[in-house]
């Protein structure tokens, strides 16, 4: 049996190589969109995800990396990530503030343009 960590971990590699491919478009992707070209299953396809990016955001932190999870969106926030996307970049030392203050579109624009410019030509 796979152990959940082996599984977040291998469809985070999945995420990252997607992302990868769609950086050099300088376009976000949504949460949903991105579960549907990765053709995730049922049931919790959006926590499959948010577990897998949250190993990414891990990942690219400790290697000083642009966070290349921040090129994914959620529909129902105008633009920004999940708050589990701030939060998660508050554990690593990368974002300081509120999910929904005006520091979280702030840090969210710069980290999103910094990720597409690194993303698109360092593909793992």
């Amino acid at each position: 049996m796979t152990s959940t960590k082996t599984t977040a971990h291998d469809l985070a590699e999945r995420v990252r190589a997607h992302l990868c491919k769609i950086a050099g478009q300088s376009t976000p992707i949504t949460y949903q969109a991105l579960a549907l070209n990765l053709n995730l299953s049922p049931p919790n396809t959006i926590q499959q995800l948010t577990v897998a990016l949250e190993v990414l955001i891990e990942q690219d932190a400790a290697q000083s990396r642009p966070l290349i999870a921040a090129l994914v969106i959620s529909k129902a926030r105008e633009g920004l990530p999940a708050p589990g996307f701030f939060d998660c970049a508050a554990r690593v030392g990368r974002f300081e503030g509120d999910a929904s203050g005006p520091e979280a579109a702030t840090f969210h624009e710069a980290e999103c343009a910094t990720a597409t410019a690194f993303w698109r030509t360092n593909s793992p």
